[in-house]
């Protein structure tokens, strides 16, 4: 689980830190830059994934130029500001994740599985490259790239290298051993490639990355989803895709298909009993038709969007994708406001359930007012200076008198006010940086 995202000059933020549960709710203006956050998680997700810096922002395409991934929205001189570090004048952005990942059966989500992963890249005309990395374990490092001063590896030498510093064993007397990373690609998906790294900081690294790389960044679309889909399919697409074939997968679990009508069942009106996949028999795809008790069919075409957004969630989670952290973009889109307390009870007893971490942006002060107390304490607000135009994140349980005015008034009434942005603004100073 990811507990703390930090943004360095990555667009509009300055230096900002936003904290993180297993559910957690960002709340904001347009504009305000919670979609920025997305595109920061979807940077690190893309490490996870092996790519190079060029390919993380600027997109990659398979052999027969299909896409495998979409780069970060954005030019490169929107990515980055202008640093000059004294050496070299060029666009630099950092970020920083501190995770807890499973070391034990008995305790899961203990400290003994923290790690921080630091990464800085600079690019003098947009063309970015790694210019700083580590890897924390706890208070230890695995590697560094800046170890200091006193250490050679320190002054990086070498122009067309990243070197690292992996950490020393008991049998090595001073320094661990040096490696170099080609700094166009995350060392942090390198070092597996060098002998003299050690089996278990091998096993440290990949931990890290395959957390990385169980993301999933979601933002369904109900004409997507209302399409048939091909035999096979048990991943749902960013957008929704293959939603048929998916749910059928799941049905398959006696148990899971049971949890699905059941919540179908209190998410929409309709009085579900089962779910049925008929295959076209021209094109062979499967076409998803929802039976109520009284023998209606109701196909995918006449659902609605927010039934249709619904039975996405419940794919998402149910599925056999058992992605690690999946980001909705406003969750509550084109969902009836009577419903979203439920969809809040599903979501926040399956991450507890599951061990997985689900994040969302949201507009909506209904949701807001329906929010538990742990995902109070891991809801934040973004917004923008007006004094600097820069972009800030607070917890909004931090803010000044918030439980009690939360008790009083409800979130979702001190979010329709302005009242969270109106508290960042009095009580920081202007171009305070964020603590």
């Amino acid at each position: 689980m990811i507990t703390s995202l930090r943004l360095v000059n990555f667009k509009g933020f300055a230096d900002e830190h936003l904290r993180m549960g297993p559910f957690t709710v960002i709340v904001g203006a347009n504009a305000s830059g919670k979609s920025n956050i997305r595109d920061a998680l979807r940077f690190v997700h893309g490490i996870g994934r092996g790519y190079t810096l060029a390919e993380i922002l600027g997109g990659k395409h398979g052999p027969g130029g299909e896409v495998q991934w979409d780069g970060v929205r954005g030019a490169p001189s929107e990515l980055a500001r202008i640093e000059d570090d004294g050496q070299a004048r060029g666009r630099r952005f950092a970020l920083e994740v501190t995770t807890r990942l499973p070391t034990s059966t008995a305790d899961p989500w203990s400290n003994g599985g923290q790690f921080t992963y630091y990464i800085e890249s600079m690019g003098p005309s947009g063309s970015f490259r790694t210019s700083k990395e580590a890897l924390q374990h706890k208070s230890d490092f695995v590697y560094n790239s800046h170890p200091g001063t006193s250490d050679p590896v320190h002054n990086q030498d070498d122009e067309f290298h990243l070197l690292l510093r992996m950490a020393k064993t008991a049998k090595q007397k001073k320094y661990g051993h040096r490696i170099a990373a080609r700094p166009d690609q995350p060392a942090l998906t390198q070092v597996h490639e060098h002998q003299k790294v050690l089996r278990s900081q091998k096993e440290q690294v990949n931990t890290v990355i395959s957390s990385f790389a169980s993301m999933r960044f979601l933002d369904p679309s109900p004409n997507r989803m209302r399409k048939p889909s091909f035999p096979g399919q048990t991943k749902l697409g960013d957008r929704g895709d293959n939603l048929p074939t998916v749910l059928k997968h799941i049905c398959e679990d006696v148990d899971l298909r049971r949890a699905l009508i059941d919540w179908t069942q209190e998410l929409t009106p309709m009085d579900v009993s089962d779910f049925e996949f008929p295959t076209d028999p021209v094109s062979g795809k499967v076409q998803l038709r929802i039976k109520e008790r009284s023998g209606r069919l109701i196909s995918a075409y006449s659902a609605s969007d927010g039934t249709l957004r619904f039975l996405a969630v419940l794919a998402a989670l149910f599925g056999s994708d058992h992605a690690n952290l999946f980001f909705f973009e406003e969750i509550d889109n084109g969902i009836h406001p009577s419903r979203l307390r439920l969809l809040l009870e599903l979501i926040e007893s399956w991450t507890d359930e599951r061990s997985i971490q689900v994040v969302t942006t949201t507009h909506s002060p209904e949701l807001l007012a329906m929010v538990g107390d742990t995902t109070f304490q891991n809801t934040s607000v973004v917004c923008r200076r007006p004094d600097t135009g820069d972009a800030v994140v607070r917890p909004v349980g931090e803010l000044p008198n918030a439980k009690k005015l939360r008790a009083s008034q409800g979130l979702g009434a001190l979010h329709a006010s302005g009242w969270m942005e109106d508290a960042i603004f009095l009580n920081d100073e202007p171009g305070e940086p964020a603590t």
